[in-house]
């Protein structure tokens, strides 16, 4: 979401000097979404905006969790939300990755992947990575009708509130000219000095923070909401990353969020062109508004309109449907 007045709380020149990640970096390819069980997500998503659904039906992956052999089986999907391609899995028990995701987070997006042109790329990253202090949380090679999915996974999720991933997926995954479905991902998190300085460590940017003032046209469940919440952004990439820090009082659904999921994606921002009509098809589906609030002078260029969607029920993630006056 966008902020109504904004209170820049990191003053620029207290910032340290701006990172250049490496290239790799630029465009977001894929979401991992881990569930616990495939068909309802799938069914829900489909219905709602995830497009070229592939079912590779159960799939085998092998490789090394922390420097140990592991295999498995898992159910697999794989689709677009605009984009970004979406691989969507329910792993069977055993994987220790997956498991500890699960029981820590629920369903939800256990990895931001990146593609890499080749396996060449991914090696070179995991030894910068490796240098810099993060290990590779897991390598699994999965066996998919277009051939084998090599991701690399790195242990960042503990401070980094995500797990980054790269990919080398067979012919390439995510088109190059598809709609901007997808504008932002968000994440809500506790503290946001801990999360910039780990990720500008890595060689990301700092991440400056603002405040959102409240406003009195927010709503939580149709009733008034006065919120006041800090909210950060890395623009380093497409689509961008939007950090959330929200209060716990008064109730709100970042903070909601935070009780039921822990640290980590809430949502997926969303442009439409006529919010209410948006709104509606998603009501038609049995999905209600359950925040919803305006910035800038509505109706006005540089403002807009959202409402977050109570598609959490179906994998994890709330959807915010955004319209933009331009």
């Amino acid at each position: 979401m966008k902020t109504s007045r904004l209170a820049v709380l990191l003053a620029l020149a207290a910032l340290p000097a701006i990172s250049t990640p490496p290239e790799i970096y630029q465009r977001i390819g894929h979401v991992f979404w881990v569930v616990r069980h495939l068909d309802g997500p799938l069914e829900g998503w489909s219905k709602l905006c995830l497009s070229d659904v592939q079912a590779f039906g159960r799939v085998e992956f092998r490789g090394d969790e922390h420097g140990r052999a592991v295999s498995g089986h898992a159910r697999m999907a794989w689709g677009h939300l605009g984009n970004l391609a979406v691989d969507m899995l329910e792993p069977e028990r055993g994987d220790p990755a997956f498991d500890n995701f699960l029981a820590s987070h629920g369903d939800g997006i256990f990895a931001i992947v990146y593609e890499a042109a080749d396996r060449d790329v991914i090696k070179k990253e995991v030894q910068r990575l490796q240098a810099l202090g993060v290990p590779v949380l897991e390598h699994i090679r999965i066996e998919t009708g277009r051939g084998p999915a090599d991701f690399t996974f790195f242990d960042s999720e503990p401070k980094g509130k995500y797990v980054l991933g790269l990919v080398n997926w067979p012919g390439g995954a995510a088109p190059k000219a598809a709609p901007e479905t997808i504008s932002h991902i968000a994440f809500v998190i506790r503290e946001a000095r801990p999360v910039s300085d780990y990720w500008q460590h890595l060689g990301f940017p700092a991440m400056p923070v603002a405040q959102a003032s409240p406003r009195a046209d927010s709503r939580y469940h149709g009733m008034p909401l006065l919120l006041s919440f800090d909210v950060g952004w890395h623009r380093y990439s497409q689509p961008t990353f939007e950090w959330i820090i929200p209060p716990q009082d008064p109730p709100n659904c970042y903070a909601d969020f935070l009780k039921a999921h822990g640290e980590g994606v809430h949502h997926l921002g969303m442009p439409v062109e006529d919010l209410n009509r948006a709104i509606a098809e998603y009501k038609a589906l049995g999905y209600s508004a359950v925040q919803s609030g305006a910035w800038g002078d509505v109706g006005k260029p540089g403002s807009g309109q959202y409402a977050y969607m109570s598609t959490d029920s179906i994998g994890g993630v709330t959807v915010e449907l955004i319209h933009a006056y331009r």
